[in-house]
Parts: structure tokens; sequence; C-alpha cells
């Protein structure tokens, strides 16, 4: 009944992008200060049992199960009831179990809300963490997931997103931007990065990882599938060095964390296109990302946004430009199941992916900020000035990364 490749392929996808999660640990572990490493680094970690408790109960169905045309399904597969070891995959081309299809986008709802924790790292309490990552997955990501994904009121609109570009990275950099601007700036002064091998191994993960996230999404082993692979290292690998080279001309050095975020960026930007556009355009994808994004970071920087660890510039900004880059550079000629961009006569279908930019932009901020003003109305949001000198790993979790603090 189920074929034995796609389904074997499946759940090595699976594997990767859940391996991305603790590559995101160790990315952002390295870019805070040591005395602040476990509390950013847990707050990834426990994304991977919080979410995944909260996917089997009620996310998987609300985000896959009834809804046609609306912006949430409903409660039928709750808790994976009527799901069964025969039921087939209701996507892709059904000859997967529906099982290893509910595990594959898991991976996804895991790894999203903990994007957005770079952004305030440092002054976040945990339990409001904790608030903040139930109720962020089941208003913003949810919805955008079915909508998207789930044949929902944005897939019946014709608006594409490959692997994510709006439904991980564009909502969660928009999220982390209205974390920012609620919380506040850190209040402690925090020398960072403190450790740029730390950042090296979880880029590492991340690119790894990154190829089960875009060529896992064609859900099944063929063309597309190879075209969506190598689209995602042409644009990392394009987008890297541009990032670097910015950085030799304006900052006077070549960084090596330059090349790393620019990678970074351009593996976010080139998610939603990965198997929509041809390998040329998926490396004028990449310069634009490092380029687009190098200079969203300084904007923020001049702006005096404390976005710790850029995740607006990096991934909201990377999220945003790969949609509307898809509906520049779309091709059917690569993925008859796609579309024509803008370059290809279709002005109708660029309108479309701008404008869900504008609209989810907007929901995924106000949405958020609310939750946060919320969230503080039952229980502090912000740390203490006393928590954030003394460094929020010993302060909140009575541990420590090195034995010399």
């Amino acid at each position: 009944m189920f074929d034995t490749g796609n389904t074997g392929f499946m759940l090595v996808a699976t594997s990767l992008v859940m391996l991305m999660t603790p590559g995101l640990a160790f990315f952002y572990g390295g870019l805070v200060g040591r005395k602040n490493v476990l509390t950013i680094m847990i707050q990834s970690f426990v994304s991977m049992g919080i979410t995944t408790i909260i996917w089997w109960a009620y996310g998987y169905s609300l985000c896959f199960s009834g809804g046609e045309g609306g912006i949430i399904g409903n409660l039928d597969k709750a808790f994976m009831i009527g799901v069964t070891l025969t039921t087939p995959s209701p996507y892709g081309t059904g000859n997967i179990p529906e099982y290893v299809f509910m595990a594959y986008q898991m991976m996804f709802a895991i790894i999203t809300p903990a994007l957005i924790t770079g952004a305030f790292s440092n002054r976040v309490r945990f339990g409001s963490y904790l608030m903040f990552l139930v109720f962020w997955l089941t208003l913003v990501y949810f919805p955008f997931v079915h909508m998207v994904w789930g044949n929902g009121l944005l897939a019946k609109l014709g608006v594409l997103d490959f692997a994510g570009g709006i439904v991980v990275h564009n909502i969660a950099g928009m999220a982390a931007l209205a974390s920012v601007l609620y919380v506040g700036k850190r209040r402690a002064g925090d020398s960072v990065p403190h450790s740029i091998p730390l950042v090296a191994l979880g880029t590492g993960l991340l690119w790894f990882g990154w190829y089960g996230f875009n060529a896992g999404s064609e859900l099944k082993v063929d063309a597309v599938t190879g075209l969506a692979f190598l689209n995602t290292d042409i644009a990392a690998s394009f987008a890297g060095p541009t990032w670097l080279l910015l950085a030799w001309f304006f900052e006077k050095k070549p960084k090596f964390l330059g090349f790393l975020t620019g990678a970074v960026a351009g593996l976010a930007t080139i998610t939603p296109c990965a198997g929509y556009v041809t390998p040329t355009s998926a490396a004028v994808i990449g310069i634009l990302a490092g380029t687009v994004c190098y200079f969203a970071v300084n904007l923020k920087n001049r702006l005096h946004w404390d976005d710790a660890l850029d995740v607006w510039g990096v991934h909201g900004v990377g999220g945003a430009l790969g949609i509307i880059l898809l509906g520049v550079l779309a091709s059917k000629a690569v993925n008859s199941a796609g579309a024509d961009g803008l370059l290809r006569g279709n002005i109708g279908f660029f309108v479309k992916q701008l404008l869900t930019v504008v609209g989810s932009s907007v929901y995924a901020f106000l949405f958020t900020y609310v939750m946060l003003w919320a969230i503080n109305k039952v229980t502090r949001v912000r740390t203490t000035e006393g928590e954030e000198m003394n460094g929020l790993d010993s302060s909140l979790h009575g541990e420590s990364a090195y034995q010399d603090i």
C-alpha cells in the first residue's frame, strides 16, 4: 500500500529537520554571553518536548483536518483519533503513512517558535516563555500552517510557499520584532558572541538539516526533490560569501561570523522557493539574501532595536524576501505544480505573494505583541535587573555552562 522508498526518505527528512533544533540551540548558544548559554539552549530543547505534546493533542488536527478554504481546521484528528497504521497521508501522493507526515510536520512546529527566542535572549523568564510557546503556536503558527499547507484560505487563493517562507521564517521574524519592542533592551552588557566555534557547529547542523527541511517538503522522491536539495545548497553558498564580502568592505575585516550568518540568511530565503525555481534563480536569491539581510541587520542596529541574535533581520526579512522573489522568479517549467512568476508575465501571482507578506507580517506582529501583554498580566515576562546582571543560567536555572563562572 505504501511506497517504501518514499516512506524511508521521509523518515530521513524528518530526522534531519529534528536535528535543526539542537543545531539552532548551538547556534544561539554560541552567540550569547557565557552566563546565558544554557538559558537560550533550553528554550530550543524544551520546544522539542512541549510542542510534540501540543502537536499530538490538537495542533496537527487544527492544521491538517477540515477547515477547507478557512483560517483554521477542526479537532477531528485530535490525539490522532481515527488515524491507524494503514491510514495514508492526506497530502502529497498519499503513498506514505499519515503518521510519517504528522511526524515530519511536527518538526517544523518545534523549530519555528524556537527561532524567536534569539530576539529576546537574556531577558525573559522561563515560565513566561513556556506560556508564550503554547499560545504562539496555537494562535499564530497553526493558523498559517492551515491556511498555506492545510488547504486553507491562502492555498485556495493560489499563494505558494514550498517549505516555510511565510509559515516559518516570516512570521517568526515578525514575532521576534514584536517581542523586542515589547520586552525592551537588555539591562546588562553581554560579551557576545562568546563562542564562534559553537555558532559554526550550529550552522553546520542547520545547513545539513535544511536539506530535509526543503527537499523533504516535496513529500516524495522525484526530480523536484533533487531540485530543492540543490537550490538549498546553492542559495546558502552564494549568500555566505556575499555577506562576508560586504562585511569585509564596510567593516574592513572578513569575519567568519558574517559568513555563517549570511549562509543562514540564504537558507531562510530559499526556503519558500526551493522547489519552484531554477538553480540559476537560486544563485540570484542567495546573492540578494546576503545583501538585503546584511543591510536589514545594519538598519536594526541604527534603529537601536535590541534584537540580540538578528532574528528579524535574518529570518523575518529573509522569509519575506523569499516569498516576494518566488513571485518574481517562479517557473512552471521546473515544477508544473507551481506557478510562473512576474518575469514570465504572471503579475497576478506576484501581487498575491506580496500581499501575503504584508498580511502575515501584520498578523504575526500584532498577535505576538498582544499575547505578550496578556501573559504579562498573568506572570511577569521580563527578568529583573539582578537576574540579568548575574546571568540567567544561575538566576533562573541554577546551572552554569562553564566551571569558571
